[in-house]
């Protein structure tokens, strides 16, 4: 669930308010969330990076919506994505497993 930007902006500064007023000696809240957040996007572009040089050693050079397909993915799509590459026997049908069955 995304919450509207004005409405998450508000929370940030209320939570920061609270942690200021309370003299928080520790990672505040916002920090704690920047790092987790950081922490997944870094797990996600390590994962793409990986995968790209995998079906480029594979398949040769990827076209722009393969690129665009591995910058633009979910967690989950990287995963099935990097076990299709051991066995699909196309660029294609890595990207779109359903397309070899039919």
């Amino acid at each position: 669930m995304t919450l509207p930007v004005w409405l998450e902006t508000q929370i940030w500064q209320a939570i920061e308010t609270i942690e200021e007023h309370k003299n928080v000696k520790y990672i505040a809240s916002v920090e704690r969330i920047a790092i987790a957040k950081g922490r997944v996007e870094g797990r996600l572009e390590g994962e793409s990076k990986l995968l790209k040089r995998l079906l480029e050693r594979r398949f040769g050079s990827l076209p722009a919506w393969a690129i665009e397909s591995l910058s633009n993915a979910t967690e989950l799509a990287l995963e099935a994505w990097g076990e299709a590459v051991l066995t699909a026997p196309t660029l294609e049908a890595v990207f779109n497993p359903n397309a070899t069955n039919k």
